[in-house]
């Protein structure tokens, strides 16, 4: 069997397959998360983290223009030590974060869906000062597009679910 017609019975075994499950892509016409796009008003940020976290999220979502639904969020997050020098001095950390999260509806006030998502990224401390502030600042930034990533994950996944 040559190499395009391998590709090509994998294709169709796929489309069979995925298919025959129920599949429907999350933003496809069918797909509950196009009831999600542009409807979701997130609190405000009120720090830097959260500030990153929120334009991570409109990215994803879009910017609430007829906002059905509201997200609430609460984010933690903290520095642990990961490398030590025998002069104790801190070379590598891990950067954790912790958000819980709560999709509502606005015309009720009924809270739909909440969840906990967490991950952690590090940075080194041993190039020079203006290194080591760009190294956390950058970590921060992945942080929060990871934290992003899964809470979008997760509401496109309830997102079938919700109230019409």
């Amino acid at each position: 069997m040559s190499s395009s017609d391998r590709r090509r019975f994998l294709f169709l075994s796929a489309a069979v397959l995925l298919g025959g499950c129920g599949f429907t892509p999350a933003y496809g016409p069918s797909g509950g998360a196009s009831q999600l796009q542009n409807r979701i008003l997130i609190d405000e940020p009120t720090d830097s983290d959260s500030y990153l976290l929120v334009r991570e999220l409109e990215n994803r979502l879009g910017r609430a223009q007829a906002p059905q639904y509201g997200l609430s969020l609460a984010l933690t997050t903290r520095r642990e030590s990961m490398a030590v020098t025998s002069d104790n001095r801190t070379t590598r950390y891990n950067l954790l974060g912790d958000l819980r999260y709560t999709l509502r509806d606005l015309g009720t006030d009924e809270e739909l869906t909440s969840g906990r998502v967490d991950s952690f990224t590090g940075f080194s401390t041993t190039g020079s000062t203006v290194a080591t502030r760009a190294a956390r600042a950058d970590a921060r930034e992945r942080l929060m597009t990871i934290l992003a990533d899964r809470v979008t994950a997760n509401l496109m996944a309830y997102a079938a679910r919700l109230p019409q």
